[in-house]
């Protein structure tokens, strides 16, 4: 018997033919540098002549856990608490920018163009059932229908009258009836 097979090495052959083996992707995984129409981001200038920017100082060479002995001890709570360091887009925000319309929205801007009042359901002269004669728009106010509007319905809303400055509007708002 051979030392290879007294070791088990021709007993299991990873690269033999009963094992499946993947064929080679098409592309190679990382080709360099990417071409700006081939990406998302295009920030104006050649990639090539970008260029690279190494960090001021080294980042992890006084960091805990770069040894043997600090990666069995591991790092204490306190220690990775001493790390964290706040979330930039939250420092960049201002503490009321104006922007947001509600508390609690999704910060959508404030539209002075539009009431929070609902409007309810619009329905035609001829309450929708008979043939239209006139062909122009027109539609009467007739109330939510039991807080069962459709989402169409539900985002038509009644646009006050256009005072003479935006502050006067914004004086003029009454709270929208709870729902």
């Amino acid at each position: 018997m051979s030392a290879d097979s007294v070791n088990g090495d021709d007993l299991y052959d990873p690269t033999g033919d009963d094992v499946y083996q993947p064929d080679e992707p098409d592309e190679p995984l990382y080709e360099g540098i990417e071409e700006p129409e081939d990406t998302l981001i295009d920030r104006g200038a050649d990639p090539y002549d970008e260029g690279a920017s190494p960090p001021e100082r080294p980042l992890a060479v006084e960091h805990q856990g770069t040894t043997a002995s600090e990666q069995n001890q591991g790092e204490s709570l306190d220690q990775r608490l001493a790390e964290e360091e706040p979330d930039p887009a939250l420092q960049d925000a201002l503490p009321d920018d104006g922007i947001g319309d509600k508390p609690g929205g999704n910060g959508e801007p404030r539209d002075d163009e539009v009431g929070d009042d609902r409007a309810g359901r619009l329905v035609a002269p001829d309450e929708g059932a008979h043939e239209d004669d006139e062909k122009d728009l027109l539609a009467e106010d007739v109330g939510i229908s039991g807080a069962a509007a459709s989402a169409e319905e539900a985002a038509v809303h009644v646009v006050p009258e256009a005072p003479e400055s935006t502050e006067e509007l914004r004086e003029s708002r009454e709270p929208p009836p709870a729902r």
